[in-house]
């Protein structure tokens, strides 16, 4: 059974920085290698929206609040996927979801917590 686990999320300053990781667990090398892989996040009483995204070659999308302050990457060898979360601001605060898609098919991670105190 696939299953995406999120680990780095906490409490930080104002300015401070975070690294989120996701393992895809369960998942095949030859399927996660061409997925689009990425984190969203949600907002109390707010709708979940994309943060990043990465695809097997490298192709990456951000969400314009986060450009220049958070970089996605991946390591396909090790089924991860990393958020680099610098200068971060109290609207960065919510759960961040790790995310898998390919043909169609779409996979989440349970999420973590990422807190920004101002």
């Amino acid at each position: 059974q696939e299953q995406l686990v999120e680990s780095g999320g906490g409490l930080v300053q104002r300015g401070g920085s975070l690294r989120l990781s996701c393992t895809a667990s369960g998942t095949l090398t030859s399927v996660f290698n061409p997925s689009i892989v990425g984190w969203y996040r949600q907002a109390p009483g707010k709708e979940r929206d994309l943060v990043a995204t990465i695809t097997g070659s490298g192709g990456t999308n951000y969400a314009d609040a986060v450009k220049g302050r958070f970089t996605i990457s991946r390591d396909n060898a090790r089924k991860r996927v990393f958020l680099q979360m610098n200068d971060l601001a109290p609207e960065d605060t919510a759960v961040y979801y790790c995310y898998r898609s390919l043909n169609g098919r779409n996979f989440w991670g349970q999420g973590t917590q990422v807190t920004v105190n101002s």
